[in-house]
């Protein structure tokens, strides 16, 4: 019998779907199916709306076909707050069929392993794994051995991780993350809904005043822009004022950093990973330019890339070659003047993914202290305040 979660799962997205078709979606059955499922109330189904563009069907990076998402949640005794969190591009032989790839860097205060193949080769060839900063090359090898166990493989592998600092909630130095939790988030690593929240390698994480966390979110072309799709999924962990929707969340809160008699950790700067999927046939050279996007995003939600913040964006594109001899590839490539709705795209679904992550976050405490969950009640009063909310309703509409 499936479980009770995975079943209302089901049902919670059955629900929300055919109710969006008809414009009539209950707040309060929202709520109880987050609750089966074990998750709030994600912001845009209560009338948060980011951007122009459509979502995919879950709002999430897994809406790019192929894509799958794992987590490993580890949270013991009164210290070990952490986790470990995989996206996987596809479910085939990810050596022998590599995907094109880039990274951006923001701002390089964190430690990040593969980051110098990608750039000189311009493909990834394994999971992509996330986790805290201490962790980051267990996790390396940890990804090194289950690639180097796949049948058939030969040659050396890149492994990809990337990291933030959770140290203000968890033992960092203890290095809990070991190898059979990245194995096992492989292993469950899936399709459809993803978690979010205090999860994975979200588990300890803050980020702009609040308890941070793992986020994501989706965009899809119009059809006469290639209709391609878009997600994106964060790992938050940095500073700033909160802004949503141009409304001053931070402020209104009392959550800012440099403000006087507003209580805000200066030091808690943190940083923040940014993974982005996409189906579009792109070269590496593009892909990096999509992936300088991302700092608009951070730009729109009070991010300001701190001194010791490590910021950085990891793409790739799952869209596969069209014919290979041997020794050359042939493939299609998006013209430069036709990336415009990639690059906005791409900008909506992270600004989407680090809001998600901070509604979708629950309070975390341990011996080092507690990090509040973003209060949603009173957020959505500020809101509804400075006239964020239902813009779809209110404004004219996408083009499909």
């Amino acid at each position: 019998m499936r479980p009770l979660k995975d079943m209302s799962k089901s049902f919670y997205h059955f629900v929300v779907s055919g109710m969006k078709k008809f414009n009539i979606i209950p707040i309060f059955l929202l709520i109880v199916c987050s609750f089966l499922m074990g998750q709030k109330t994600r912001p845009r189904d209560m009338g948060l709306e980011i951007g122009l563009f459509r979502t995919g069907k879950w709002n999430a990076i897994t809406d790019v076909a192929d894509v799958t998402v794992g987590h490993e949640t580890i949270i013991e005794n009164d210290s070990v707050r952490t986790g470990v969190t995989v996206i996987i591009p596809h479910e085939g032989n990810l050596y022998q069929e590599k995907v094109m790839a880039a990274v951006h860097v923001t701002n390089g205060y964190g430690k990040a392993v593969g980051f110098t193949q990608i750039e000189e080769l311009g493909t990834i060839e394994t999971p992509i794994g996330l986790t805290n900063t201490l962790n980051t090359f267990s996790v390396a090898d940890d990804i090194l051995g289950y690639m180097l166990a796949v049948p058939e493989h030969r040659g050396t592998v890149n492994p990809v991780v990337g990291e933030t600092n959770d140290g203000g909630l968890n033992d960092i130095a203890g290095r809990h993350v070991q190898n059979h939790h990245t194995l096992k988030a492989i292993q469950n690593a899936k399709s459809g809904p993803v978690v979010e929240g205090s999860v994975g390698a979200g588990t300890g994480t803050r980020a702009l005043g609040f308890k941070g966390g793992i986020g994501t979110a989706s965009r899809v072309l119009p059809n006469d822009v290639g209709g391609y799709t878009v997600g994106v999924l964060v790992q938050t962990n940095f500073g700033g004022s909160l802004m949503i929707n141009g409304a001053p969340v931070g402020r209104e809160l009392k959550v800012s950093p440099f403000a006087s008699r507003i209580p805000y950790d200066d030091d808690d700067e943190g940083s923040c990973m940014i993974v982005i999927a996409t189906d579009a046939p792109l070269s590496n050279r593009n892909l990096k330019r999509m992936a300088k996007r991302v700092d608009h995003a951070f730009g729109r939600v009070g991010a300001y890339s701190s001194n010791g913040s490590g910021d950085y964006a990891i793409i790739f594109s799952t869209h596969k070659a069209n014919t290979s001899d041997g020794l050359t590839t042939t493939r299609e490539e998006m013209k430069n003047r036709h990336m415009n709705g990639l690059f906005m795209a791409t900008v909506e679904a992270t600004e989407e993914a680090i809001i998600n992550s901070l509604f979708m976050a629950e309070t975390v405490s341990s011996r080092y202290g507690t990090m509040e969950a973003l209060p949603v009640d009173k957020t959505m009063r500020i809101l509804k305040k400075y006239k964020a909310l239902n813009w779809n309703k209110k404004l004219y509409p996408w083009k499909k």
